[in-house]
């Protein structure tokens, strides 16, 4: 017994050195969370500086203080997993992304969202695709196949959406927010499904069989993730209307609203779908019925915790991603050919430049033929913002390639080194000069003008909660004075306003059927107990 005892000593006592070893890194990371916090809040009046590059800077700082204090072995605290990436930061971050998000706006430019999105990412991932053979070609790169080229593609069109939440805010600028933050939504749905794809089909041996079962596959990711969404939102709005968790804890409503999102994103994985499509829509229906199905206390509180989480999310993303940037083990397979890594890098990033404005400006011309209004056209101005606000690369663009060049977040061949290198090169090159520069782009190319609010007066109503899910100047939440206006003949007016047609035929099915089922404002049931009986 005493030698089995003295064996295991030892053992505990490496285990338990271990475990400290874990709880000082999470103490630091905690640490710097907080000095994020602080130092963001200091610069919040700074036109040049957000918080996502606040974040990145001290990742970068605190990098190369482990670096030097652990004698050039380590730089980081803990070891990138696109796994911890994909499953618990970024269900958060888009989650009240759709949760927050002016649905008015989102949906009047849906199509041209959805244009920008699915097919301006196709456009720049083959622009990306071609140019990366041709070039690196000439560079004498010859351990990449075709599946190599095409992931290589659809990693660096994946746009950093959370970038861009930062650098635009949807109360300055409407129009751009929704048209930059909805494409960078569906572009990062669009280059995950891409990327899997790419994964997942044999393109050695192409053909036309293949390309249909590809396209097909596609298009079905896209809309059973959707549909996913939109089904799991309209089952915690369900849900919380019949049960009437307020009666007797508002925290059970609170931690379901929560769980249901999350589980969303959970069977979007589950089922090999799109868990960012996913989890987006469910955010858009969880803001227009079960949020108004809760007590007053637990809307405050939902709409303060989606935004904390999201936030907390964000800036460990930017910390980290500053952190493992200077990781010696990757730049140690690079330090024979420096030369090559930034060729790589600089072929990459001008591919980048190059695939955006290919189709921004293009698509934009498309969009603009099919609005009457002058309002609603996107000016050359826009489209210089819309170009540059989506050059910014982040986590996704890691996360896609840690996937395809590492094993557990090492790797050990010099080729795989180089892709990881120029990768965290170009993640850090756009974020920090592209990010630093939107801010003043933005007040040069569009000097501030006064806005009228399209939010409710009522502070704890969320942004664009009270918005109809398909609105537009012409339609309000009300009629005036209960009155319908006429209307011109339904053929007329699809071709001339097809948005408000499709507005005035949702909100008839809406207000008779879904909103009497589902919930939503002005449709709870007013049963005692029952949320619309408790007053704020």
């Amino acid at each position: 017994m005493a030698s089995v005892l003295a064996s295991l000593l030892p053992k505990l006592g490496s285990l338990g050195t271990s475990d400290h070893a874990s709880v000082v890194s999470i103490n630091l990371f905690v640490a710097l969370l907080c000095a994020c916090i602080v130092i963001g809040h200091l610069l919040e009046e700074n036109r040049w500086i957000n918080e996502s590059i606040t974040a990145l800077i001290i990742g970068l700082g605190t990098g190369v203080v482990i670096l030097l204090i652990s004698g050039g072995k380590s730089s980081h605290l803990l070891v990138f997993s696109e796994d911890l990436f994909f499953i618990y930061l970024l269900p958060p971050i888009i989650f009240n992304a759709g949760f927050q998000v002016k649905k008015k706006q989102f949906f009047v430019n849906f199509i041209t969202i959805m244009m920008f999105g699915a097919i301006g990412t196709l456009v720049s991932c083959a622009i990306i695709t071609l140019g990366a053979i041709q070039f690196f070609k000439k560079l004498d790169i010859g351990f990449l196949d075709i599946g190599d080229y095409l992931a290589i593609g659809a990693i660096f069109a994946a746009t950093d959406s959370v970038c861009t939440l930062q650098v635009l805010h949807q109360d300055e600028t409407p129009l751009l927010y929704s048209l930059v933050f909805g494409e960078g939504v569906v572009n990062d749905a669009t280059s995950v499904v891409l990327f899997n794809a790419i994964q997942n089909f044999d393109l050695s041996s192409m053909n036309f069989s293949i390309a249909i079962r590809f396209i097909g596959n596609f298009l079905y990711l896209f809309l059973a993730s959707t549909l996913l969404g939109v089904a799991t939102g309209l089952l915690s709005a369900y849900i919380i209307k019949k049960l009437y968790f307020g009666r007797h804890s508002t925290d059970r409503e609170v931690a379901l609203m929560m769980l249901m999102a999350y589980l969303s994103y959970m069977l979007a994985e589950l089922f090999y779908l799109s868990g960012i499509l996913t989890v987006f829509f469910c955010g858009i229906v969880m803001s227009h019925y079960t949020w108004h199905n809760v007590t007053e206390s637990s809307r405050v509180t939902t709409r303060h915790a989606f935004a904390t989480l999201s936030f907390l999310a964000e800036t460990f993303l930017f910390l980290y991603v500053g952190m493992d940037a200077l990781d010696i083990e990757k730049w140690k397979f690079v330090s024979d050919s420096p030369g090559l890594s930034v060729a790589v890098s600089s072929i990459l990033m001008g591919l980048v430049l190059l695939g955006r404005a290919a189709f921004v400006f293009p698509l934009s011309f498309l969009s603009n033929l099919m609005k009457k209004s002058s309002e609603e056209r996107i000016t050359f101005r826009q489209q210089v913002i819309i170009w540059w606000a989506g050059l910014m690369r982040g986590a996704v663009s890691m996360a896609l390639a840690y996937n395809k060049f590492t094993r557990s977040g090492h790797t050990q061949l010099q080729d795989n080194a180089i892709m990881i290198t120029s990768t965290i090169t170009i993640v850090l090159f756009s974020t920090m000069v592209f990010g630093l520069m939107t801010k003043p782009l933005i007040s040069l190319l569009l000097p501030p003008q006064r806005q009228l609010s399209t939010v409710s007066s009522d502070p704890n109503t969320p942004k664009s909660l009270t918005v109809p899910l398909l609105g537009s100047r012409e339609d309000s939440e009300v009629d005036l004075n209960g009155q319908d206006l006429p209307h011109p003949p339904s053929l007329r007016m699809l071709l001339t306003a097809p948005s408000h047609k499709v507005h005035r035929y949702w909100r008839k099915f809406d207000d008779s059927f879904m909103r009497p089922m589902f919930g939503g404002r002005g449709f709870a049931p007013p049963a005692p107990g029952s949320p619309t009986e408790q007053g704020p």
